[in-house]
């Protein structure tokens, strides 16, 4: 009763959920170029994911899977659809999302294993695999009405159907543990947690096996996707867009949205897209407007580019950036490897890596 009773008077009020404030990139998310300056390794147009198996790199691109070597890219695995989710298992095998409604497990010493998630809930958009401390597999399931590529329609379209599934791959066991997400995406270990994205609630939630769940980061000023575990604690935290004022007020205008929603193509809705500026039809806010032919890197962000570097007690440190005039947008995975964190700017189909040795000094700087 007195959370029905909150929930009335906040949006009375304008406050708590119903607030279209957004919280400004301060502190640990203080802006920079870093990303934006990163070094591009390769154009992989069709990349959906990254993993590190020890010290090489996975690409999931497409139907394969993709290695990184001296001379490019090399093909390591291939698939008869779309892959949407790529890990590296332990063992030195992989495991991958098939068109968001199938996992596949290939282990080292042979063999394959299937599972369409649990009997009466299969998958619909898996878009994140994570390797857990007791060897099972996380598997985040954004939504159960649209696909991978439809997040746009699931944002618009307030979509709260998201699920952490576990996975145990060798008895072929898959039980729901925890549903009612706002769209998750991205999830790795915590102890003996699982740490999982929230993405249109900006925040990442810690589930334990019981399926109890508590914050572990709120209010982030972005939309949080995949995380992957960091050398010497923590992880690294992606985001593929970030939030505007704009978007908060759509959200909350019932019938604006779902008229624009019905009318506009979804390419020119006003919501978040990876990449941005390829068509003078687009929505703009104040700021967007070019003087002298420069758009000013503080305007609103259609797009964006960055990743944030959290510590084990899931406090941001620090963060990368691809400012609004930059190119390096739509970060959607990152994985550490050889010394370097590579990174996939889903955006412009980039991708990037930056020396870890000399990382944190460079942000300092």
């Amino acid at each position: 009763m007195i959370g029905a009773l909150r929930t009335i008077g906040d949006r009375v009020l304008g406050r708590g959920e119903s607030s279209i404030t957004v919280p400004i990139f301060d502190g640990a998310l203080k802006p920079n170029q870093l990303l934006e300056d990163a070094e591009i390794v390769a154009q992989v147009d069709a990349a959906e994911d990254l993993a590190a198996d020890g010290d090489a790199l996975l690409v999931a691109s497409g139907d394969r899977v993709l290695r990184l070597v001296e001379a490019g890219l090399q093909e390591v695995a291939r698939f008869d659809r779309p892959i949407t989710a790529l890990c590296a298992l332990p063992d030195g095998g992989i495991a991958v999302a098939l068109g968001g409604r199938e996992i596949v497990v290939r282990p080292r010493t042979g063999g394959e294993a299937r599972s369409a998630g649990p009997r009466n809930a299969p998958f619909r958009a898996a878009n994140a695999i994570a390797c857990l401390a007791d060897g099972r597999l996380a598997v985040t399931d954004g939504s159960s009405s649209n696909d991978c590529a439809q997040w746009v329609h699931d944002l618009m379209g307030r979509g709260a159907s998201g699920r952490l599934i576990l996975l145990d791959a060798g008895k072929g066991e898959a039980r729901e543990a925890a549903r009612g997400l706002e769209y998750a995406f991205g999830a790795c270990a915590l102890g003996d947690e699982a740490l999982v994205s929230e993405s249109w609630r900006h925040r990442l939630v810690a589930v334990a096996a019981d399926g109890r769940r508590r914050v572990v980061l709120a209010r982030l000023p972005v939309y949080p996707s995949r995380l992957a575990v960091a050398g010497g604690g923590g992880f690294w935290l992606t985001a593929f867009a970030a939030r505007t004022q704009l978007v908060e007020f759509v959200l909350r205008e019932n019938a604006f949205r779902r008229r624009m929603m019905r009318e506009i193509a979804p390419e020119h809705w006003i919501a978040p897209r990876l990449r941005s500026g390829q068509s003078y039809l687009e929505p703009m806010q104040g700021a967007h407007l070019r003087t002298m032919g420069v758009l000013k890197p503080w305007a609103p962000p259609r797009s964006y580019g960055l990743v944030i570097r959290v510590s084990a007690e899931g406090l941001p440190r620090y963060s990368l950036h691809s400012r609004v005039d930059g190119i390096n947008h739509g970060i959607v995975a990152a994985a550490e490897a050889g010394g370097f964190l590579y990174l996939l700017a889903k955006g412009p189909g980039r991708l990037l890596r930056l020396p870890l040795a000399t990382l944190e000094k460079d942000v300092a700087a």
